[in-house]
């Protein structure tokens, strides 16, 4: 499964398009991240605790991104946007989407 965040892919040719495909992970972000997260803030540095999770949401939004694409039978899926947002009352669910067009390539 090709997926690009580009319109064409070099060297092939799109010969069927089949439709918007999208993949969506929601987490938890829990209190021992929470707190580790308040230390990265108070003492500076990067949050490796809240990276790693949008690094493994991301990743999942994207795997079921390609399954759906393959359930219709497309080999590539193109033009893919990844968005953020947080939700919950206290803002501690992550949402990843991801979005493009799942197509057929030779």
């Amino acid at each position: 499964m090709i997926i690009t965040t580009t319109h064409s892919i070099e060297g092939k040719k799109v010969t069927e398009y089949k439709g918007v495909v999208f993949g969506e992970v929601i987490t938890g972000i829990n209190f021992v991240k929470d707190f580790a997260a308040g230390l990265t803030n108070i003492f500076g540095g990067r949050s490796g605790s809240y990276e790693g999770e949008l690094i493994k949401a991301r990743e999942d939004a994207l795997k079921e991104m390609a399954r759906r694409a393959e359930d219709l039978n497309a080999n590539a899926v193109i033009g893919v946007d990844i968005d953020y947002e947080v939700l919950g009352a206290g803002g501690n669910m992550l949402m990843v989407t991801a979005s493009g067009t799942a197509v057929k390539v030779i």
